[in-house]
Protein backbone atom coordinates (compact mmCIF):
# COMPACT_ATOMS: atom_id res chain seq x y z
CA UNK A 1 0.00 0.00 0.00
CA UNK A 2 1.16 3.36 -0.89
CA UNK A 3 1.12 6.97 0.78
CA UNK A 4 -1.22 8.15 -2.45
CA UNK A 5 -3.52 5.18 -1.74
CA UNK A 6 -3.37 5.57 1.95
CA UNK A 7 -4.22 9.30 2.14
CA UNK A 8 -6.80 8.71 -0.44
CA UNK A 9 -8.84 6.12 2.00
CA UNK A 10 -8.48 8.31 4.36
CA UNK A 11 -10.13 11.65 2.42
CA UNK A 12 -12.83 9.40 1.33
CA UNK A 13 -13.65 7.86 4.75
CA UNK A 14 -13.44 11.28 6.50
CA UNK A 15 -16.70 12.39 8.18
CA UNK A 16 -17.80 15.43 9.98
CA UNK A 17 -19.08 13.45 12.78
CA UNK A 18 -15.46 11.83 13.63
CA UNK A 19 -13.39 14.84 13.37
CA UNK A 20 -15.87 16.62 16.39
CA UNK A 21 -15.19 13.38 18.65
CA UNK A 22 -11.59 13.55 17.94
CA UNK A 23 -11.67 17.35 18.58
CA UNK A 24 -13.41 16.24 22.02
CA UNK A 25 -11.47 13.71 23.18
CA UNK A 26 -7.99 15.09 22.51
CA UNK A 27 -8.05 18.76 21.88
CA UNK A 28 -4.49 19.25 21.37
CA UNK A 29 -4.97 17.59 17.90
CA UNK A 30 -4.61 20.59 15.16
CA UNK A 31 -4.43 18.73 11.69
CA UNK A 32 -6.92 15.43 10.86
CA UNK A 33 -9.40 14.02 8.64
CA UNK A 34 -11.71 13.07 10.89
CA UNK A 35 -11.90 9.15 10.65
CA UNK A 36 -12.90 6.16 12.52
CA UNK A 37 -10.30 4.20 14.36
CA UNK A 38 -11.51 1.32 13.04
CA UNK A 39 -10.65 2.47 8.98
CA UNK A 40 -7.11 2.79 10.25
CA UNK A 41 -7.03 -1.11 12.00
CA UNK A 42 -8.09 -1.76 8.45
CA UNK A 43 -5.56 -0.24 6.63
CA UNK A 44 -2.90 -1.46 9.12
CA UNK A 45 -4.18 -4.79 7.95
CA UNK A 46 -3.40 -4.20 4.43
CA UNK A 47 0.15 -2.79 4.84
CA UNK A 48 1.96 -6.03 3.73
CA UNK A 49 5.42 -4.40 3.13
CA UNK A 50 8.27 -3.58 5.61
CA UNK A 51 8.10 -0.14 4.38
CA UNK A 52 10.09 2.01 6.89
CA UNK A 53 10.16 4.75 4.42
CA UNK A 54 6.33 4.88 4.51
CA UNK A 55 5.81 5.04 8.01
CA UNK A 56 8.59 7.88 8.57
CA UNK A 57 6.30 9.96 5.36
CA UNK A 58 3.25 9.14 7.87
CA UNK A 59 4.15 10.42 10.41
CA UNK A 60 6.20 13.46 8.93
CA UNK A 61 2.77 14.85 7.33
CA UNK A 62 1.66 15.52 11.05
CA UNK A 63 -1.73 14.82 10.64
CA UNK A 64 -3.23 13.19 13.33
CA UNK A 65 -4.46 9.93 11.63
CA UNK A 66 -1.11 9.20 9.37
CA UNK A 67 0.62 9.63 12.29
CA UNK A 68 -1.37 7.16 13.98
CA UNK A 69 -1.07 4.48 11.44
CA UNK A 70 2.89 5.21 11.54
CA UNK A 71 2.54 4.05 15.00
CA UNK A 72 0.79 1.33 14.31
CA UNK A 73 2.27 -0.02 11.14
CA UNK A 74 5.96 0.41 13.26
CA UNK A 75 4.41 -1.98 15.68
CA UNK A 76 3.15 -4.55 13.00
CA UNK A 77 6.75 -4.52 10.78
CA UNK A 78 9.33 -3.13 13.56
CA UNK A 79 10.72 -6.64 13.90
CA UNK A 80 11.89 -6.81 10.61
CA UNK A 81 14.94 -4.29 11.47
CA UNK A 82 14.69 -3.55 15.24
CA UNK A 83 17.22 -0.90 15.39
CA UNK A 84 15.60 0.63 12.24
CA UNK A 85 12.39 0.72 14.21
CA UNK A 86 14.08 2.05 17.50
CA UNK A 87 15.72 4.67 15.75
CA UNK A 88 12.01 6.01 14.88
CA UNK A 89 10.24 5.61 17.98
CA UNK A 90 13.41 7.50 19.62
CA UNK A 91 12.29 10.68 17.11
CA UNK A 92 8.83 10.38 16.89
CA UNK A 93 9.00 10.30 21.12
CA UNK A 94 10.04 13.83 20.59
CA UNK A 95 7.81 14.98 17.78
CA UNK A 96 4.40 14.04 19.89
CA UNK A 97 1.33 16.32 20.55
CA UNK A 98 -1.48 14.61 21.85
CA UNK A 99 -2.15 11.94 24.05
CA UNK A 100 -3.52 9.68 21.80
CA UNK A 101 -0.25 9.15 19.30
CA UNK A 102 2.06 8.94 22.25
CA UNK A 103 -0.30 6.05 23.61
CA UNK A 104 -0.28 4.61 20.65
CA UNK A 105 3.56 4.64 19.75
CA UNK A 106 4.36 4.15 23.19
CA UNK A 107 2.80 0.78 23.70
CA UNK A 108 1.51 -0.35 20.11
CA UNK A 109 4.59 1.32 18.47
CA UNK A 110 7.18 -0.88 20.38
CA UNK A 111 4.82 -4.20 20.03
CA UNK A 112 7.31 -5.74 17.97
CA UNK A 113 10.73 -5.07 19.21
CA UNK A 114 10.22 -4.38 23.39
CA UNK A 115 11.67 -8.24 23.90
CA UNK A 116 14.86 -7.56 21.76
CA UNK A 117 15.48 -3.77 22.82
CA UNK A 118 13.88 -3.51 26.84
CA UNK A 119 17.21 -1.90 27.98
CA UNK A 120 17.11 0.53 24.70
CA UNK A 121 13.13 1.40 25.97
CA UNK A 122 14.35 2.23 29.71
CA UNK A 123 17.10 4.49 28.31
CA UNK A 124 14.58 6.39 26.63
CA UNK A 125 11.94 6.62 29.06
CA UNK A 126 15.10 7.79 31.44
CA UNK A 127 15.89 10.34 29.00
CA UNK A 128 12.21 11.65 28.47
CA UNK A 129 11.29 11.48 31.90
CA UNK A 130 13.31 14.48 32.37
CA UNK A 131 12.04 16.02 29.09
CA UNK A 132 10.42 19.97 29.67
CA UNK A 133 8.06 18.63 27.15
CA UNK A 134 4.80 17.21 28.77
CA UNK A 135 4.03 14.57 25.98
CA UNK A 136 7.85 13.34 26.13
CA UNK A 137 7.61 13.20 29.81
CA UNK A 138 3.97 11.12 28.95
CA UNK A 139 5.37 8.80 26.48
CA UNK A 140 8.75 7.98 29.22
CA UNK A 141 5.63 7.02 31.59
CA UNK A 142 3.36 4.67 28.92
CA UNK A 143 6.65 2.99 27.51
CA UNK A 144 6.67 1.60 30.77
CA UNK A 145 3.46 0.19 30.49
CA UNK A 146 4.64 -2.35 28.38
CA UNK A 147 7.38 -4.13 31.19
CA UNK A 148 4.81 -3.97 34.14
CA UNK A 149 4.03 -7.91 34.21
CA UNK A 150 7.66 -8.28 34.36
CA UNK A 151 8.42 -7.79 38.05
CA UNK A 152 12.68 -7.94 37.64
CA UNK A 153 11.80 -3.83 36.27
CA UNK A 154 9.91 -2.84 38.90
CA UNK A 155 12.65 -1.49 40.84
CA UNK A 156 13.26 1.00 37.56
CA UNK A 157 9.63 1.61 36.58
CA UNK A 158 9.32 3.09 40.37
CA UNK A 159 12.90 4.77 39.94
CA UNK A 160 10.90 7.01 36.74
CA UNK A 161 7.90 7.19 38.46
CA UNK A 162 9.73 9.48 41.36
CA UNK A 163 10.92 11.74 38.53
CA UNK A 164 7.23 13.00 37.87
CA UNK A 165 5.79 12.51 41.87
CA UNK A 166 5.11 16.51 41.87
CA UNK A 167 3.96 16.57 38.29
CA UNK A 168 1.21 19.15 37.63
CA UNK A 169 1.02 18.76 33.88
CA UNK A 170 -2.63 16.72 33.02
CA UNK A 171 -1.94 14.48 31.12
CA UNK A 172 1.75 13.49 32.28
CA UNK A 173 -0.42 12.95 35.87
CA UNK A 174 -3.07 10.85 34.30
CA UNK A 175 -0.21 8.55 32.71
CA UNK A 176 1.43 8.70 36.33
CA UNK A 177 -1.92 7.39 38.14
CA UNK A 178 -2.47 5.03 35.03
CA UNK A 179 1.02 3.50 35.52
CA UNK A 180 0.87 3.12 39.63
CA UNK A 181 -2.26 1.14 39.49
CA UNK A 182 -0.86 -1.11 36.97
CA UNK A 183 1.93 -1.49 39.16
CA UNK A 184 -0.22 -2.34 42.14
CA UNK A 185 -1.55 -5.58 39.75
Amino acid sequence: MQLQEIRKILKSKSNLKAKKSTQKFVPTVKKQYGVKMAVLNEIVKKVQASDFELIAKLWKSGVFEERILASKILGKIGNVDSDKALKLIKKFGQEISDWVVCDTLATQGVRKIIKFKQKEIFKISKKFIKSKNLWQRRFALVLLINFIKDKRWKKEIEEILSEVKNEKEYYVKKAEIWLRSQLKN
